[in-house]
């Protein structure tokens, strides 16, 4: 086994739960965020010879993962254009129709309510609420100042909190 074989095991075993979780959080279903993840490895096993090294490997592959999910997001809205349907829509039909959720009522709510928020602000929710990274990893994740995330976190967490309770 080469080392750049190692290194790529390590950060699999590492890391894949993580970004599993990061990306089904994004997409809604499990169907999808497998093979995504797939695709996700198979990016990042491509790339591994190109890593300069210039961020930890791991703030390397989270950036990957994220960028490939925010590039599925978009296809599946120009395919939703082409149906004549709704993004948000489907967004919610999966998550009410993943077989794979395993959460009370009041979380799918929550996976409702973020997934209708605008791309940056749902992208900062995720990272910060679920995947408990600390405004600096985000920062590094997405190139955005940390004062930027902590104000998109803010609005995100207004519009969540307005759509579980509107009152």
């Amino acid at each position: 086994m080469t080392d750049l074989e190692k290194v790529f095991n390590q950060l699999v075993q590492e890391n894949s739960e993580k970004l599993y979780w990061h990306v089904r959080r994004f997409v809604n279903s499990h169907e999808d965020a497998d093979d995504l993840l797939q695709e996700i490895f198979l990016k990042i096993w491509t790339a591994l010879p190109s890593f300069r090294g210039e961020a930890q490997l791991s703030t390397w592959a989270w950036r990957i993962a994220t960028n490939e999910t925010l590039n599925w997001l978009r296809r599946e809205k120009v395919r939703a254009a082409l149906r004549f349907s709704s993004v948000d829509a489907e967004m919610e039909r999966r998550i009410q129709a993943d077989p794979y959720f395993n959460g009370t009522a009041a979380q799918r709510e929550l996976a409702k309510a973020v997934a209708k928020l605008p791309e940056k602000q749902r992208q900062v929710f995720i990272m910060r609420w679920w995947d408990e990274l600390s405004y600096e990893e985000i920062s590094a994740i997405t190139g955005t100042s940390v004062g930027s995330l902590k104000a998109s976190y803010h609005i995100a967490q207004e519009k969540v909190r307005q759509y579980m309770d509107p009152e």
